[in-house]
């Protein structure tokens, strides 16, 4: 067990200082306020050994809470709200068991703010580093309604979701990228130390070079003199457009060139067009009225431009509009999506509806991500059919040449 000094004041104001063996500093707290001391510093004790375990420690647990983190919490908060558990004491059992320290300071602020009468959705909102405009959103709603604990169902629900969509997106680009990344380093080798080589051997020879064979000497050639300007080049261009894209402007931007891009641009724009209809259908059916639903959605997309037909949507709404001319307006939907829109009105069960839509385009996505390497395989080979066969063309047809003048 760990020990701790701490330095505090006692009922007459005298400094009280000392030691104690604890589980946690927050042990050690109520410890002294039992014995009627108010701490003032609590410090751990240790060897330096441990110190430093403790630090390492301490930093991976201090890295931003991730999905898994903030699904498990929501499930734990669904299941204590279920079982009629005060919010308090379920949020100082989740402070005790929650690994992630980012999310403990989190958890011990709103506990705090709960504490000092602030409702859970406003103390939430004071970490919007952490719980997403949605997130906060659909618990203020289940404040209001009375219907916390189906709030935090319906918010885990949605986080595990959308952690099962970038997985399936992460294993789809997984082998692509990797053929990829062997492509360059096999590149850089080639034009480096091997085709260096072979012209020494051809200049040495004295043979007319054909132009393949003239176009990799080049090509290696300005990779061997100019590859540390190639190398800043490339980082500067990164640096610049990862600089670019934190911009408003610069996001915009390339959030649409990313719905543009071949093959990926319409799996992209399905997954977003997925991930709009389940937040709003989990926004309209927790009671959010539909203008601010669609203000909470258009900030959970994650997708600057899509957000900014959301609120076009969300203007004509205002004028009157319905939502399916609105809808028909962004261009963005299916005349299968929209049809159902139309149904959802006429029927007055929008967030049903919605939420059909989301599971055709979570089926699209599904049916796309599988067959994903099978769309970008052919290019693959076919871009690797033509480096082996420049390369090949380009080393031995000199060399068929020198066969030909020594005999």
């Amino acid at each position: 067990m760990p020990m701790y000094s701490y330095r505090g004041r006692n009922a007459r104001g005298a400094l009280i200082e000392g030691r104690v063996d604890a589980n946690s500093m927050d042990t050690v707290a109520a410890q002294l306020m039992n014995t009627g001391i108010t701490p003032i510093d609590i410090t751990p004790q240790g060897s330096e050994a441990a110190d430093v375990s403790r630090s390492v420690m301490d930093y991976l647990r201090s890295q931003p809470p991730t999905l898994e983190d903030l699904i498990l919490f929501s499930r734990q908060m669904y299941t204590l709200m279920r079982a009629g558990v005060p919010m308090v004491k379920s949020l100082v059992g989740l402070v005790q068991s929650t690994r992630n320290q980012q999310l403990v300071e989190a958890q011990r602020d709103i506990l705090a703010n709960i504490e000092s009468g602030r409702a859970l959705a406003s103390s939430l909102a004071r970490h919007p580093e952490i719980f997403s405009t949605l997130f906060i959103s659909m618990i203020r709603v289940g404040e209001e309604s009375g219907r916390l604990d189906e709030a935090f169902l319906r918010v885990s629900e949605y986080l595990e979701r959308e952690k099962e969509t970038r997985e399936r997106v992460k294993a789809a680009l997984r082998y692509p990228v990797f053929v990829l990344i062997a492509i360059a380093v096999a590149i850089c080798i080639i034009n480096i130390w091997v085709i260096p080589a072979f012209a020494k051997l051809f200049a040495s020879a004295g043979a007319k070079l054909p132009w393949q064979t003239r176009f990799l000497i080049g090509t290696s050639n300005f990779f061997v003199t100019w590859w540390p300007v190639m190398l800043a080049a490339i980082a500067l261009a990164i640096g610049g457009l990862r600089y670019y894209i934190r911009t408003e402007q610069g996001r915009y931007n390339w959030d649409r060139i990313k719905l543009r891009i071949p093959i990926i641009g319409g799996i992209v724009h399905r997954a977003t067009m997925s991930r709009f209809a389940r937040s709003f259908s989990m926004a309209l059916s927790s009671g959010v009225p539909i203008i601010q639903a669609m203000t909470v959605v258009s900030r959970s997309v994650d997708n600057e431009f899509v957000a900014d037909h959301i609120l076009n949507m969300r203007n004509g709404i205002e004028r009157g509009e319905s939502l399916t001319r609105t809808a028909t307006v962004t261009t963005m939907f299916t005349p299968l999506v929209l049809q159902m829109l139309a149904v959802g009105e006429e029927t007055g069960q929008v967030d049903e509806m919605l939420g059909e839509v989301a599971d055709y385009y979570e089926r699209e996505v599904d049916y796309d991500l599988k067959n994903l390497s099978s769309y970008i395989e052919p290019v693959l080979i076919i871009a690797i059919g033509v480096m082996v066969l420049i390369l090949a063309l380009g080393v031995f047809l000199p060399m068929w040449d020198l066969v030909r003048v020594y005999k």
